[in-house]
């Protein structure tokens, strides 16, 4: 007695599906290891109050409210060198001291005519591992007090 040997008629068109569902299930790996990762931008907002800051060395302005959590209010931005060198600007070096050891290192730049400029962090300690910020400065308003840092931020895996 001869078996015959059938070929499903369902059977064709799973190959190119699962040509397809293989395909897919290769890329998305690499695309979940990429949007899954820690180092995705989000949004800061910060504001800062400078009634301790005169423009020299040495001296901080106070952070008044945050929306990331690593930066509690009541955390210092000191500024390592002083303002008006070059002439009309501040160019620093910053800490960012939230307290406990909890540092991110930056530079601020600030036209002292406008009082805007640029912040950019590009590491930390604590806390502020990996941290990575650029954030655009605005003066207080006639409605608000305080200085505005309004930009992204994202930490990096470390090794």
């Amino acid at each position: 007695m001869k078996l015959k040997t059938l070929t499903p008629i369902f059977a064709l068109p799973l190959v190119p599906v699962a040509a397809v569902v293989a395909l897919a299930l290769a890329l998305s790996t690499g695309t979940a290891s990429v949007s899954a990762s820690s180092d995705r931008n989000r949004a800061l907002h910060v504001t800062k109050e400078c009634t301790e800051y005169f423009g020299a060395a040495g001296e901080f302005c106070t952070i008044t409210s945050s929306n990331l959590a690593r930066i509690k209010v009541g955390s210092r931005v000191y500024y390592d060198q002083p303002a008006n060198i070059p002439e009309g600007l501040l160019d620093s070096n910053v800490v960012l001291d939230a307290g406990n050891g909890n540092r991110a290192l930056g530079r601020c730049t600030l036209d002292l005519t406008t009082g805007l400029g640029l912040c950019t962090f590009s590491d930390g300690i604590g806390r502020f591992a990996g941290f990575n910020a650029r954030v655009q400065v605005s003066p207080p308003s006639a409605e608000e007090e305080d200085w505005r840092w309004e930009g992204t931020y994202s930490f990096s895996p470390i090794d």
